[in-house]
């Protein structure tokens, strides 16, 4: 699947371009015996916008996949086929992210979602492809609006 162009998909009566990928989707994704493998591939299948994660993300999607066959190599390759496009932080996202983990410290927040989190602000995308809903449900952008969560 190539996702290295932003078009649209429905989420609800919503239109949306881009979505933010979390580590538990994308390591469902990757592992046929996980639970929710299923229900993320149909989520992908229906997805025509971009995939966008952080560095952070892909580290922690890295040390899950390291018991699967080639699970490391399969990761990269959703980066090599442009299925995942990675965005550097910043300098100002870094500060953010760990005023964001300080802020959520009881949910608790690491730097992976803050990263996404930070992404999410900084791109105004409030739709994010994760199991976290624990997390994701309490995290709000600019401390405000909540994420939409898929799938």
């Amino acid at each position: 699947m190539d996702r290295a162009t932003a078009s649209t998909f429905s989420l609800g009566s919503e239109s949306v371009a881009d979505i933010l990928l979390d580590t538990g989707a994308w390591y469902a994704l990757l592992d046929r015996r996980e639970r929710a493998h299923g229900p993320c591939v149909k989520a992908l299948q229906s997805i025509t916008g971009r995939l966008l994660s952080t560095e952070a993300v892909l580290t922690e999607t890295l040390w899950l996949v390291e018991g699967l066959p080639e699970g490391p190599r399969r990761c990269a390759d959703f980066i090599r086929r442009a299925v995942v496009t990675l965005v550097p932080i910043s300098v100002e996202s870094l500060g953010r992210a760990v005023e964001l983990m300080e802020k959520y410290r009881s949910v608790p927040m690491d730097f992976a979602d803050a990263s996404l989190v930070t992404l999410g602000e900084e791109l105004g995308l409030d739709n994010v492809f994760t199991l976290d809903r624990r997390g994701f449900g309490v995290y709000r952008l600019h401390g405000r609006r909540p994420f939409q969560i898929l799938p």
